[in-house]
C-alpha cells in the first residue's frame, strides 16, 4: 500500500442490488453507527423487529425457539422487503400459559407494551419512516397488535405495522407440512412437526431428537385454547407438546422458513400498508 492512500470502507447499502443484499448483514445489531446512519439516508428506511418468547417447548427444543424463529424470519423478511434493516429481536413475551414448565420466563402485556414504546421511538429518532413488528408466538399477537393501533397515533406519519394473521399462519403452516404427508395434528401448534423442523435447520444441536414423542394430536380449536390460556399448557399436555415432532427435518425446515418469509411478505406488502 502506498503511504498516503487511505482504503475507504465499501458502505453497506442494502437497499438496491440484490447480490449486495445477499452478501451484507441486514442485522443492525453487527453493524456500526456510521454504516446503520449511512443505510438509512441511501433510503433503508424499514426497520423488521421480530418478536418472541422464552418458554418450554416441550422435552426436545430449546425455550429459546419462538425467539430463534421470530429472528431468523425478521431477517429473511428484510432481505425480502429490501430497503429494510433488522433492528435486534425482542426475545421474550408473554407466556403465563407455560409458567408450569422450568424455564419459561413471561412478562406482563404493559411490560412487552412499553418494551414495544421504547423500540419505536428510538426507531423513529433514527429516521426509520416504517416499523414492522413479526411476532412468532401466539400470546404476544394481541398485545402487538393493540401497540401498533397506539403507536401509529402517537407517531403521525410513521407506519407502525404487524403481521397480525394468527390463523393465517398456523394455516398456512399446516398446509406446508400437509404437503409432505404430515398431518394437521402432528405439524401441530406448538413444539409440533413443523416448529421442530425449522428448529432443525437454525439450531440442531440443542434439538433433542432422541426425546421425539407425540404430544396432544387432538383437536384445537377455541374451547382448547380458553383451557390452555385459562389452566395452563398442562390441562392439554403434560410435556408441553402439541403435535407430533417425529416426522421432523431440517431439510423440510429450509423450505418452511422461507416459504413463510414469503407469506409474510405477501401479507403484510412490500413498501406500506398498515395491517
Amino acid at each position: 500500500m502506498k503511504r498516503g492512500l487511505r482504503v475507504v470502507p465499501v458502505v453497506l447499502c442494502l437497499c438496491f442490488s440484490p447480490a449486495v443484499r445477499a452478501a451484507e448483514t441486514v442485522r443492525m445489531e453487527r453493524m456500526n453507527w456510521p454504516d446503520i446512519k449511512k443505510a438509512i439516508e441511501s433510503g433503508c428506511t424499514t426497520a423488521v423487529v421480530g418478536v418472541g418468547s422464552i418458554e418450554q417447548h416441550g422435552p426436545h427444543l430449546p425455550t429459546m425457539t419462538d425467539a430463534r424463529i421470530s429472528d431468523a424470519l425478521a431477517e429473511l423478511v428484510a432481505r425480502k422487503l429490501g430497503g429494510a434493516l433488522q433492528a435486534r429481536t425482542i426475545e421474550t413475551g408473554l407466556s403465563d400459559h407455560h409458567l408450569a414448565f422450568a424455564g419459561t420466563i413471561s412478562l406482563k402485556p404493559e411490560t412487552l407494551r412499553l418494551i414495544l414504546r421504547d423500540y419505536t421511538a428510538s426507531l423513529v429518532r433514527h429516521g426509520f419512516k416504517r416499523i414492522l413488528f413479526i411476532p412468532m408466538h401466539g400470546g404476544n399477537f394481541e398485545t402487538v397488535g393493540r401497540f401498533a393501533a397506539e403507536a401509529r397515533k402517537a407517531h403521525p406519519g410513521i407506519d407502525v405495522t404487524a403481521f397480525l394473521d394468527l390463523p393465517g399462519l398456523t394455516d398456512f403452516l399446516g398446509r406446508l407440512s400437509a404437503e409432505y404427508g404430515v398431518s394437521k395434528t402432528e405439524a401441530g401448534d406448538h413444539a409440533g412437526e413443523n416448529e421442530t423442523s425449522m428448529m432443525m435447520t437454525l439450531e440442531g444441536g440443542l434439538v433433542a431428537s432422541e426425546r421425539f414423542a407425540p404430544g396432544y394430536c387432538g383437536p384445537f380449536g377455541g374451547a382448547e385454547m380458553r383451557l390452555l390460556l385459562e389452566k395452563g399448557m398442562p390441562a392439554l399436555s403434560a410435556d408441553g407438546v402439541l403435535g407430533d415432532p417425529r416426522k421432523a427435518s431440517a431439510e423440510k425446515g429450509r423450505i418452511y422458513l422461507e416459504r413463510l418469509a414469503d407469506f409474510i411478505v405477501a401479507s403484510v406488502g412490500g413498501t406500506s400498508g398498515r395491517r
